[in-house]
């Protein structure tokens, strides 16, 4: 069951879900708008490799915009930090922002009961746009848990992005063992 205006609400009082910077503008009957903050990031290499720590090269967006282009991964974040203690956070795209062509994840819309930290975004567009700093990017959308978490993501000894970046963070794919 996906939470409502109320529901999210309600969970904000007892501490269940965290949102930090809140603004009451930005909820939705159902769902939480998140906000694109001013550090992008790209992979310096052109071939990456699953198996090595592939390094990013960190952009600030000025206050005249930055353009995304095509045929490149860009990694955002969120302005907001989050905590969900209680529930499933799910980010979904914006319509405007996917009528625009841009695309804000690949394949990381579920995040997991216990996440603590700023939401980052894999972007890709399907042609150049510029992109501000405080934009609508995504939003989140909280589902309820049936029956009881056992380990937390935050309390997971092999959570991978449990360390709190307001700067977009890479992919730790190469922490893996295969």
């Amino acid at each position: 069951m996906i939470l409502s205006d109320q529901a999210i609400r309600q969970a904000m009082a007892s501490g269940d879900i965290v949102v930090e910077p809140f603004k009451d503008t930005a909820l939705g009957t159902n769902s939480y708008d998140v906000h694109l903050s001013k550090s992008l990031a790209t992979y310096r290499d052109e071939i990456l490799d699953a198996r090595v720590h592939n390094q990013i090269d960190h952009i600030e967006i000025p206050p005249e915009g930055y353009v995304l282009l095509p045929g490149k991964t860009y990694l955002g974040v969120t302005q907001e930090y989050t905590e969900s203690h209680k529930h499933v956070p799910f980010l979904e795209g914006k319509s405007s922002v996917g009528r625009l062509g841009i695309d804000i994840h690949a394949t990381a819309g579920k995040g997991d009961v216990g996440f603590c930290n700023h939401w980052t975004l894999e972007i890709s567009v399907s042609q150049p746009v510029r992109v501000y700093e405080g934009m609508p990017i995504a939003q989140l959308i909280y589902f309820e848990v049936k029956g009881d978490v056992k380990t937390l993501y935050s309390a997971k000894g092999s959570a991978k992005y449990n360390e709190r970046s307001a700067k977009p963070v890479e992919s730790m794919m190469w922490k893996n063992t295969f």
